[in-house]
């Protein structure tokens, strides 16, 4: 088979000219290239020029999970064999990647190479911003480009309450559009498709967010099995229980993921950075560098916070984040665990001092 045919038959699902070129020492060695649709059970499903095949990543099965084949890999297989084995993959462009709920806090690669982060919040159920900054925070992290997409849209009936609904949303993802859809009726579809027709998007969120009716309208097609959330917390089943990649008709490629109960942060201090970029931005214009925004004098953020420009809530959810990230960085960093016993030992002294102190003022 050509290189013309190869890449004709690959493209929609994403490959282009710096694909081939990085897959051209394992084209000297016979192998296939292909993009990973499915994973499960040590095996994948590969989207070739031959079609899709089903291939072993037991090659590919180091002891750092990051390091595992996912889906969205671009992958180096063989062109023949039962099994038929995954021997490598291209090094990642991006990685959407979460902690796992175990004691080690390993980290879990959910999706490669995505260029747009869908999270989708349902709106039959009561916003909660806080959890949309934690996914934001790991979609900044990526290297992809979060986009909020508020499903159910249907629900709200009045104008006037989904702008504000819209409006509270892009209060906590500074520089993410945020899309109100609703699939059953066929609103904002054609913005969302627009956006991620150019590359390959990941959609993220809770079960029962709306993620596998949101799928099969962008595809046209019932993909992924539905079932009805729950009224009560407009939490599903778990339907979709794989990570699926599909082409999209109008290009663009989708990636779809179970509903996911824990959004652990995995060394995000970046994507929390730009989440609330606000917030630090402020923080440069504080008095002392160390500032912990409670009660210096000169502190900027503290300053927002009783002008009414920064809401408290959004102080608050920044340091949980920030605490949470830096709790999964030491467990892997010594130095960095080193310097945190540190700084904590420097506040316990500095407030033994100030209660000595106010003792002293009060005899």
């Amino acid at each position: 088979m050509t290189s013309t045919s190869v890449f004709s038959a690959l493209a929609p699902y994403g490959w282009d000219d710096a694909w081939a070129d990085a897959f051209t020492p394992h084209a000297a060695e016979g192998l296939l290239p292909g993009r990973v649709v499915r994973v499960d059970r040590g095996q994948c499903d590969v989207v070739t020029a031959d079609g899709i095949l089903r291939a072993d990543t037991a090659f590919v099965t180091p002891h750092d999970p990051l390091r595992v084949v996912c889906t969205g890999d671009w992958v180096a297989v063989e062109p023949a064999g039962n099994p038929r084995y995954v021997r490598t993959y291209l090094p990642r462009r991006t990685a959407f990647v979460r902690s796992t709920s175990s004691k080690r806090s390993e980290g879990q690669i959910l999706a490669a190479n995505v260029d747009h982060a869908i999270v989708a919040v349902s709106l039959a159920v009561d916003l909660d911003l806080a959890r949309i900054e934690r996914f934001l925070a790991l979609a900044w992290e990526s290297g992809a480009q979060p986009v909020v997409v508020l499903t159910k849209a249907d629900l709200v009936t009045d104008p006037a309450t989904l702008s504000y609904l819209v409006q509270d949303v892009e209060t906590a993802a500074p520089g993410v559009p945020v899309l109100p859809v609703s699939a059953a009726q066929g609103d904002g579809l054609d913005v969302l498709a627009a956006v991620v027709s150019g590359g390959t998007a990941v959609l993220l969120g809770q079960s029962g967010a709306g993620k596998s009716t949101l799928a099969n309208a962008l595809v046209g097609e019932d993909v992924m099995d539905v079932q009805a959330a729950r009224d009560v917390d407009g939490k599903g089943r778990h339907t979709t229980t794989t990570r699926n990649l599909l082409a999209l008709p109008g290009g663009g490629v989708l990636i779809d993921t179970p509903g996911l109960r824990g959004v652990g942060l995995w060394d995000a201090g970046g994507g929390v950075g730009q989440v609330f970029s606000e917030i630090e931005e402020l923080a440069e214009e504080c008095r002392f560098h160390d500032c912990a925004h409670e009660s210096e004098p000169g502190c900027a953020v503290a300053a927002a916070i009783a002008s009414g420009d920064l809401p408290e809530r959004r102080l608050e959810s920044y340091r949980k984040l920030m605490r949470e990230n830096q709790r999964i960085v030491a467990k892997t960093d010594a130095r960095l665990r080193s310097e945190i016993r540190r700084e904590w030992k420097r506040r316990g002294a500095e407030g033994k001092a100030a209660m000595e102190a106010k003792r002293g003022r009060l005899r």
